[in-house]
């Protein structure tokens, strides 16, 4: 008898708590600067959120360390659901290993609700470059050690940790060249005076288009719908070669179960609205919308793999 009306309790509370959610302005927090794909994400779900939960959602940008200033303050601040952080890969996967003293444990002090999109890194190169194949850039990488570079938005990013993916892989050596942001490294790939990108696909799919870089590859398993002719990695020679970047939410660990599953319905639902999902897919991304529990198992496998890579690269940020 005891035992029943504790899990009634139990049932009820959690009722309460999801029906009582949400009592006020609800805050999604960006660890980024304004105009990336992190900021462009909930900024187009944030109306329809406010529209079918009743009250304003606003984005707000908190940027610095690489994602880790604003992913501390979600981490350490109130529990209520009230304060959301969007949380790509880097943050929820990355770096905690790259950086000494992140400011927070992913694992411990945050609860993933949702992976709202992914997209594909691409490798890319300047026209004037030789290479046309990941084969041709490794064998240019082998007959000439340390000669062949590629650019990065910054130590620690996911276009560095693409190029020692390559580098580890195929046993070559390559010079990474790191820029403060993927925007200067990019200007500088446009200009032929670095060779080699390894980036987003949304923020270099236009330059492709335009004839102004050519594509080696992509790095997911699958070819990508918006550029079917471009080869995976994986299908020209690097089995299994994936690196992928993708866009969550989380929130503060203590945040109750309830309001988790509400907030990962009310996310779903908005990443479908026709067109919130046109203009996702407009920029390269394909929506995932799955559930806390697998997006869970979904970060807990990827932190492990960034583990290993950056463990084998030796890359770190201080």
């Amino acid at each position: 008898m005891r035992l029943a009306c504790a899990l009634l309790l139990g049932l009820t509370s959690l009722s309460t708590g999801a029906q009582s959610f949400p009592s006020r302005q609800i805050t999604i927090v960006v660890p980024y600067s304004p105009g990336s794909t992190s900021d462009l994400l909930p900024r187009a779900i944030a109306p329809h959120l406010s529209q079918s939960l009743g009250v304003p959602v606003i984005v707000e940008n908190r940027p610095g360390a690489g994602g880790n200033l604003g992913a501390s303050l979600v981490a350490k601040g109130e529990t209520s659901g009230h304060t959301v952080l969007m949380a790509p890969s880097a943050v929820l996967a990355t770096n905690q290993w790259l950086y000494k003293e992140p400011g927070y444990d992913p694992q411990k002090d945050l609860t993933p609700v949702i992976d709202a999109a992914t997209t594909p890194n691409m490798w890319v190169a300047h026209p004037d470059v030789s290479v046309k194949t990941i084969g041709d850039v490794i064998a240019a990488a082998k007959a000439k050690p340390g000669a062949l570079s590629f650019a990065s938005g910054g130590n620690g990013t996911t276009g560095h940790l693409c190029g020692e993916l390559l580098k580890t892989t195929a046993k070559v050596d390559m010079v990474h060249v790191p820029y403060k942001g993927p925007a200067p490294a990019l200007q500088d790939v446009l200009a032929g005076r670095v060779p080699l990108m390894c980036d987003n696909f949304s923020n270099i799919i236009s330059h492709v288009r335009s004839g102004k870089l050519r594509p080696i590859a992509l790095t997911a398993l699958k070819r990508h719908p918006q550029a079917p002719e471009v080869p995976t990695a994986d299908e020209s020679g690097l089995p299994g070669f994936e690196i992928n970047v993708w866009y969550g939410f989380a929130v503060p660990a203590a945040t109750p179960k309830a309001v988790v599953q509400k907030l990962n319905a009310e996310l779903a639902q908005a990443l479908h609205v026709p067109a919130v999902a046109e203009r996702l897919q407009s920029l390269g991304l394909t929506i995932v919308a799955d559930k806390p529990e697998e997006f869970a198992r979904f970060v807990a496998a990827e932190s492990e793999k960034m583990r290993r890579l950056v463990q084998a690269s030796g890359a770190k940020v201080d």
